[in-house]
């Protein structure tokens, strides 16, 4: 019996086994990729979950926690303020990173520029790259003034053969871009497959691990926004962040969805130019509009990102309604958190919007989700109902309770102190006991005494 065979057919893309051939593998979806193979029984019971044969295997090594030296985690700056802000105060030794991004929007840019700051301070860099050749990669770091001195390039996308030179010269970072277009020959399955991608974060994670080599893996991502490949690649990696576009400018926003090393609250603001990526000196600015029109129903507030205070405008359009229901419309805001605050603002303040329609927009193309925009949501549409323009050089905060009551937000000497650096000269508050030196402190409890305000910040 340990001799008998059975012939099972395998899918090469995902590896799963069926006892009968179809055109399409019902685990993964992909066409023609079932190939006929012969295995012996118990190798087929052993894969399928059946009992496997008994195997001498050496014991693990147990270790006790407590005589492991405390050395503190050691950081490789990259003295690129904005990218070390997002990871956490920079790369950690050891680390695997995914960095994604939709295609164009920067990616091999932003690790050229990493390269060339790790190469430059701490040693080789190694640049693997199977989609483009030696000379393009060339050509672009040159256009970024980057030091060729420290920067090798490996043309191959063969994971293991990459390995094997990277281990021979232990550089201090290792850039892989991208994560979808290398192999291993380990999975018969073609490049970007889903098995071959997290076959090849894990063949890098090893390395990481083992040789205390930062690497980056350069991930893509799909038409509905998502990282190309399984989602347990983000699992796999230490630091998963994304580089986005801001819509209205040519910025980037470089953020954190995982970090083993830090928070992931940080954003890093970086600006498109010929020459590269440069950091926005004023990042808490980015995005107000400036044009200094004067208009009713816009207001400034400000937000927080982690650790740092970004200003934001606020615009509401309200409008009689012609027909049917009144219409509550949001871009950038919470729609349900609109029509809470509509409600308040007719039941508490007096303010009357049963028969009116709200449009509200949040400049610039920022989406947020801070409480302490309701009272700068609710005293624009104060301002474009009573056709009443907001002083530009006014700063409104704080949260709005069901009652009408204005509450305390969270670090709100930070966002005031912001306001302060950038000229303002008054700010609407919640009433609470805050120190500010140069802005006149208008302190709100309720939306009446925001109502009763209008006329003094106008």
């Amino acid at each position: 019996m340990s001799g008998k065979t059975q012939n099972i057919y395998v899918c090469a893309n995902c590896d799963a086994q069926f006892s009968k051939w179809s055109g399409r593998c019902l685990e993964c979806g992909a066409w023609g990729t079932l190939k006929m193979e012969t295995r012996k029984q118990e190798e087929i019971d052993s894969r399928l979950g059946g009992k496997a044969r008994e195997k001498e295997v050496s014991q693990a090594e147990i270790i006790n926690l407590e005589k492991i030296a405390e050395n503190g985690l050691s950081r490789i700056k990259t003295n690129i303020s904005e990218l070390d802000r997002v990871l956490g105060g920079g790369i950690v030794p050891g680390s695997l990173v995914l960095l994604a991004g939709e295609p164009g929007i920067g990616k091999s840019t932003i690790v050229a520029q990493l390269a060339d700051a790790i190469g430059k301070s701490h040693g080789d860099v190694i640049y693997l790259s199977g989609e483009e050749s030696a000379s393009q990669i060339k050509a672009r770091l040159v256009r970024l003034n980057c030091n060729l001195e420290k920067i090798k390039f490996i043309s191959e996308t063969n994971v293991e053969k990459a390995i094997a030179a990277i281990s021979s010269l232990a550089p201090a970072l290792v850039v892989v871009d991208s994560i979808q277009a290398v192999y291993s020959t380990e999975v018969l399955a073609e490049a970007g497959g889903l098995n071959q991608i997290r076959a090849s974060a894990v063949k890098f994670l090893e390395l990481a691990k083992e040789n205390n080599i930062a690497v980056i893996l350069v991930g893509h991502i799909t038409k509905d926004g998502q990282i190309a490949g399984p989602k347990s690649l983000e699992h796999i990696v230490d630091t998963v962040i994304y580089l986005e576009t801001e819509t209205a400018n040519n910025y980037r926003v470089l953020r954190a969805t995982k970090n083993r090393f830090g928070s992931v609250n940080e954003l890093g603001i970086f600006e498109m130019t010929g020459s590269g990526f440069k950091e926005v000196i004023n990042p808490g600015a980015v995005f107000i509009e400036t044009s200094g029109e004067k208009i009713t129903g816009s207001v400034i507030s400000c937000i927080l990102e982690g650790t740092r205070p970004f200003l934001v405008e606020i615009q509401a359009l309200v409008t009689k309604t012609v027909f049917g229901y009144p219409q509550r419309k949001s871009s950038g805001f919470d729609l349900n958190r609109l029509q809470v605050l509509a409600s308040v603002l007719t039941k508490r303040a007096k303010v009357n919007l049963v028969n009116q329609d709200i449009i509200l927009n949040v400049v610039g193309g920022f989406r947020v989700n801070d409480p302490g925009l309701d009272l700068a949501v609710c005293l624009a549409i104060t301002s474009s109902l009573l056709n009443q323009v907001i002083d530009r050089k006014t700063l409104v905060l704080g949260e709005v309770g069901l009652g009408g009551e204005v509450r305390n937000v969270s670090k709100l000497e930070q966002r005031l102190a912001e306001a302060e650096k950038l000229g303002f000269n008054r700010a609407l508050a919640p009433d609470s006991e805050i120190k500010v030196k140069k802005l006149e402190l208008v302190k709100i409890k309720n939306l009446e005494d925001m109502v009763g305000q209008i006329a003094q910040i106008a």
